[in-house]
């Protein structure tokens, strides 16, 4: 398919984004406005040279820069604008649910409250939901290089708003923070009735992704790459129908894969894996959904029956209910079969 072409086709794909770090989302020109603003100076003078820091080694150096960024953030202005820049960006490239994580540890540690942060994420999200007709779900990440004793402070935090908040995951440094290390905290956040997802197998092994499933017993494994390293895994994967958010051009700035012609996402969809498609920190990464689905599908030289099939995966991994997926499924077969 020409690449013009494959853009346009990508652009009307209606789409569900469920990898998403708000604080991810965080352009330069937004932090430097929001950074005058609150009277912070960065360690930039501008904002191509934080532009030029977007270049990681691997998950450390870009989390580095992402604290970094996120100090800025004071105000539940700060964190409505983050949201709302975000929600507007993605309404754009017809992205019309979406399932966002929030780091409240990275904002509670600098002393900034639990409640202003997610006042500030919420009402952006009523307001994209009642004018820009964008559903949403709100995932609360715990971060696995502190302790599972800090994650139980940030659940006892949450539970005031618990009606606001659907689900709770794992992220930060990978690497020496297992699933294992927090199964208590998942066991008590499933308790209050929230939904578990965590990451594992990005950087880290498969050995992860059993912990995730076995040990938190997660209804869904954020990226997930690694799970191609063992086929019983696989296996189980395919016939629990457990979903994978990938997220490609975030692999590729993170050196989990060196090009995007090695991105699992093929091989996965082959297996019968239930893949999707997401943009992790786009701010960082340079891209959004629809860039994330251009560069995967002409680097691997996806069909439109997998590009409409990484669409329907995705409604199909979300947490709407039945009746709503099925709508948006069938919007996405209507799209693709009009597309011919």
């Amino acid at each position: 398919m020409e690449s013009s072409h494959l853009k346009t086709l990508i652009e009307g794909i209606p789409k569900a984004e469920l990898h998403l770090h708000i604080e991810g989302s965080f352009e330069p020109e937004l932090m430097f406005e929001i950074a005058k603003r609150n009277n912070i100076t960065l360690d930039y003078d501008s904002i191509e040279s934080l532009k030029r820091a977007y270049k990681f080694n691997n998950l450390q150096e870009f989390l580095d820069i992402y604290y970094t960024g996120a100090q800025v953030l004071i105000h539940e202005q700060d964190f409505f604008d983050l949201t709302w820049a975000y929600l507007t960006k993605v309404h754009s490239q017809n992205v019309v649910h979406v399932e966002v994580f929030f780091d409240p540890q990275t904002h509670t540690d600098r002393g900034v409250e639990f409640a202003v942060v997610i006042n500030g994420i919420h009402k952006a999200l009523e307001k994209a939901k009642e004018e820009l007709n964008i559903s949403y779900k709100l995932i609360m990440s715990y971060l696995r290089h502190l302790s599972e004793e800090e994650a139980f402070k940030t659940l006892e935090s949450s539970l005031p708003f618990k009606d606001w908040i659907d689900g709770v995951g794992l992220d930060s440094s990978e690497m020496g923070n297992p699933p294992s290390k927090f199964a208590k905290v998942f066991e008590a956040s499933a308790s209050h009735g929230y939904k578990l997802v965590a990451h594992a197998g990005e950087e880290g092994p498969a050995e992860y992704i059993w912990e995730a499933l076995d040990l938190l017993e997660v209804v869904r494994i954020d990226h997930g790459n690694r799970c191609l390293d063992d086929e019983a895994l696989v296996q189980r994967i395919v016939e629990q129908k457990i979903p994978l958010t990938l997220c490609p051009l975030s692999n590729v700035e993170l050196k989990v894969i060196q090009k995007m012609e090695d991105h699992p996402v093929a091989k996965m969809l082959e297996k019968g894996v239930l893949a999707t498609i997401h943009s992790d920190d786009p701010a960082y990464f340079g891209g959004y959904m629809n860039e994330n689905y251009y560069e995967t599908a002409k680097a691997l030289n996806l069909t439109k029956d997998q590009l409409m099939q990484l669409a329907i995966n995705a409604f199909e991994a979300s947490w709407l209910s039945l009746e709503v997926k099925e709508k948006h499924i069938a919007e996405v077969k209507d799209y693709f079969n009009a597309a011919k």
